[in-house]
C-alpha cells in the first residue's frame, strides 16, 4: 500500500499516511487532529545491490562500427 506524505499548517510537523491509491487526493488529519494539512510530493528512490552497470563498447561511432558507414 503506498505512503503518502502530509504537512500539517497548525503545528508545522510531517507525517506519512498509508493508504489505497484510490484514495491518494483524500484529506488526512495530523496525528494531533489538526485538519489545515496538504500533500506532500514526494520521489521514490531505488537502491540496488548489484554491480554497476557495464560501461558502452568502444569504437565505430553511432553504429558500433558493425555497419561499415565509416562512422
Amino acid at each position: 500500500m503506498p505512503t503518502y506524505a502530509f504537512h500539517c499548517r497548525a503545528c508545522d510537523t510531517t507525517f506519512d499516511v498509508a493508504r489505497p491509491m484510490a484514495q491518494a487526493n483524500a484529506p488526512a488529519s495530523c496525528p494531533d487532529g489538526h485538519e489545515d494539512t496538504v500533500k506532500l510530493l514526494t520521489t521514490v528512490g531505488i537502491a540496488s545491490t548489484g554491480s554497476a552497470p557495464s560501461p558502452a563498447p568502444a569504437g565505430g561511432g553511432c553504429c558500433g562500427g558493425a555497419c561499415g558507414c565509416g562512422h
